[in-house]
């Protein structure tokens, strides 16, 4: 793979199934290299392989989003507009009539769901407060008001004065109705199945923005409750972190994915269920100590006769299971689909359960799933696969942990055609962002890349990560947490890197352990800049991107402002020099390895203030370092950014490491 093939990529989107299980809705997006832009669509495909999927859509500014209506004659898809904002459209399937474009918002949709009686539709979207409404002249406008945390959010922007809305809309058309809005943030709107209430998952509890705890409310559907003042009522009051709420057939219960993360942060999901009338909460345990509130891949829990159909993440694997919601049997969980894949998003209706899977040498395609029994029904990643020569599967390592609790997951991927012919091997070792995240078996087109410019690469799941029991998720708050204290960031973590990447050195003798380069994003970048500091002995190169490096001026400047004294399980104020001692900024005098800098300028999440304390440091000693900044990119660049500025930053990435490693540099590079 080389850079300019991140143009050819195509990514599917979760499935929506018909009510009949007949057929199934998917967003496919496609890179416009030409154009520096995506190209989503919705495509139909039956679900027993009768026939090939079809586009049913061509929108120019895209659609995304499909909702089958419960007769499933009709679909709801969400549509860009010229300039920004969005229409919600009603298309028919399957019977006569024309599409409708229910409403329009100067803001994008998301969630769209239908009532029970087909009537109407439940969306979310930003409502604009009152200053917006001068123009489009900022400067005209009045000044925005701070007064809670959470003001801004990476690849929104600001969102104070836009709060995330819940819309209802009669699905013939007409003027949405707010019926659960702001000043507080809402999503995940889901209908009883009397048409009634929508659950909402939102916190409008008193300071709010400093509990950090997402709860269940109920609001009346018709915008009762918006108009007479009254509010959305709460359901969830013990204290746990609820998401992703779904209904239970009789109306009578509602099943989430709750976690206790008031006690310590982080705290693993699981499958709850939650009395509609009494608001009691009983969580159901599996036996499972890992996370059933996967990334990607979370979704409500889906009824299936008295079970919950949910997934979790394990040790790489994103895995779909049974889950008995009551009864004797309550928290059994059986299996579905298991093995080194990932469950990307599951969907289930009319007997048919249809996963999107994704595995090391495969980009995620639509299988219909019985027993664990896989049937592809779509091949629409096939021709990138046919133009990108696939290269070698990963090699997976059970390394032990440094910690003595047992191995970390390590994956060495070898390139087909090495760089420098039949000789040693260069070696980049690359690290996941979160730190609450995990490398899944999946297929992962910068791997690819490194591969294809003739690297091993080597890539783990370090303490730390989800995927491993709860205890090792939080094995990296600081040794200062009042609970559940481990050994900050840049400990147990930093070591168990170390250690795959010594486990690939000696599990591969062509692998030349003086020609290694780190890399990683957020808290990858983190990392990499703390082992560059830490271990510069250890790499002939390294790459920091989107990085944490000062975790002291990041709690005040991210855009989760103030999250990080939950995830450290110590406040800044509290702590100053913890924060201090964990910052790789205050050891960048170890820093002597040659140090690339990646950041976008309108990250909100790793303000690229990050990025500039790290260069000016490094300059100032007259290390060797070179800093690129991508404008108008966030957070999620390397995932979502421009096409362009995507292929532009593997290009840079591949001709640093050329320089200093030895790989294959590509033929174009940016000017700078």
């Amino acid at each position: 793979m080389q850079p300019s093939d991140i143009g050819r990529l195509v990514t599917l989107g979760a499935p929506a199934v018909s009510p009949d299980g007949t057929a199934v809705a998917v967003a496919v997006r496609r890179v416009d290299l030409g154009a520096n832009r995506y190209r989503t669509a919705i495509w139909l495909t039956p679900t027993d392989g009768s026939g090939p999927p079809r586009r049913l859509t061509g929108s120019e500014h895209g659609d995304s989003a499909p909702a089958w209506s419960p007769d499933g004659t009709r679909l709801a898809v969400v549509t860009g507009r010229e300039g920004g904002g969005a229409q919600l459209r009603v298309l028919p399937i399957g019977v006569p009539g024309e599409p409708v474009v229910v409403c329009e918002r100067p803001e994008a949709i998301s969630e769209p769901v239908w009532s029970p009686d087909g009537t109407r539709i439940a969306f979310v979207s930003r409502e604009r407060a009152a200053r917006w409404s001068t123009g489009d002249d900022d400067r005209a406008r009045e000044p925005r008001r701070i007064d809670r945390l959470l003001s801004r959010l990476d690849g929104e922007g600001w969102i104070i004065d836009r709060p995330s809305t819940v819309f209802v809309v009669d699905a013939g058309g007409g003027d949405p109705v707010a019926v659960a809005g702001g000043p507080y943030e809402h999503s995940s709107p889901a209908w009883s199945p009397d048409g009634r209430t929508l659950a909402v998952v939102a916190d409008r509890e008193p300071d709010w923005d400093l509990d950090e705890t997402a709860r269940i409310y109920l609001v009346d559907a018709t915008g009762a409750d918006a108009a007479d003042g009254g509010g959305p009522r709460l359901l969830t009051r013990t204290g746990r972190h609820h998401t992703h709420p779904s209904w239970a057939p009789d109306g009578t219960r509602l099943a989430t994915l709750a976690s206790d993360d008031h006690l310590a942060f982080p705290a693993h999901a699981s499958p709850a269920v939650v009395d509609v009338a009494t608001g009691r909460e009983d969580v159901l345990e599996t036996g499972i100590d890992r996370t059933w509130r996967p990334y990607p891949g979370a979704r409500p829990p889906i009824w299936d006769d008295g079970h919950l159909l949910v997934s979790c993440e394990d040790r790489g694997g994103i895995h779909l299971y049974r889950v008995a919601a009551d009864g004797p049997d309550a928290g059994t969980a059986r299996p579905l689909l298991t093995g080194e894949r990932a469950v990307s998003a599951y969907d289930r209706a009319g007997g048919s359960t249809v996963v999107l899977v994704t595995d090391h040498d495969h980009l995620g395609e639509l299988h219909v799933t019985d027993e664990g029994v896989l049937r592809r029904i779509t091949a629409l990643t096939e021709p990138f696969h046919r133009s990108v020569p696939g290269g070698r599967t990963p090699v997976r390592l059970a390394v032990p942990s440094p910690a003595g609790d047992g191995d970390i997951d390590a994956w060495v991927l070898l390139p087909d055609e090495p760089a420098g012919g039949d000789g040693p091997v260069p070696v980049l070792l690359s690290i996941h962002g979160g730190p609450m995240a995990q490398y899944t078996d999946a297929w992962f087109d910068e791997f690819r890349l490194w591969a294809g410019a003739g690297y091993a690469v080597v890539w783990c799941n370090p303490h730390g990560s989800t995927g491993y029991t709860q205890d090792r998720v939080r094995a990296i708050r600081s040794p200062l947490a009042r609970t559940a204290p481990g050994t900050g960031w840049g400990g147990i973590d930093a070591d168990d890197v170390l250690a795959a990447l010594d486990a690939a050195l000696g599990a591969f003798d062509q692998l030349d352990r003086d020609r290694v380069g780190v890399l990683g994003g957020s808290y990858g970048g983190y990392l990499t800049s703390w082992l560059a500091a830490h271990h510069s002995d250890r790499f002939a190169a390294a790459c920091s991107e989107r990085a944490v490096n000062n975790l002291e001026s990041l709690e005040w400047s991210s855009d989760v402002a103030g999250w990080f004294g939950h995830e450290l399980g110590r406040a800044l104020r509290d702590a100053p020099d913890e924060y201090r001692r964990m910052s790789p900024l205050h050891h960048v005098a170890g820093i002597e390895v040659p140090m690339l800098i990646l950041h976008s300028e309108d990250d909100l999440r790793c303000p690229v203030e990050q990025a500039d304390a790290l260069f000016v440091a490094l300059r100032l000693l007259g290390r060797p370092v070179e800093y690129w900044r991508f404008p108008e990119e966030s957070h999620r660049m390397s995932r979502d950014g421009a096409p362009r500025h995507r292929v532009q930053r593997a290009q840079i990435i591949l001709d640093f490491f050329g320089r200093h490693l030895g790989g294959r540099r590509p033929e174009q590079v940016p000017a700078g």
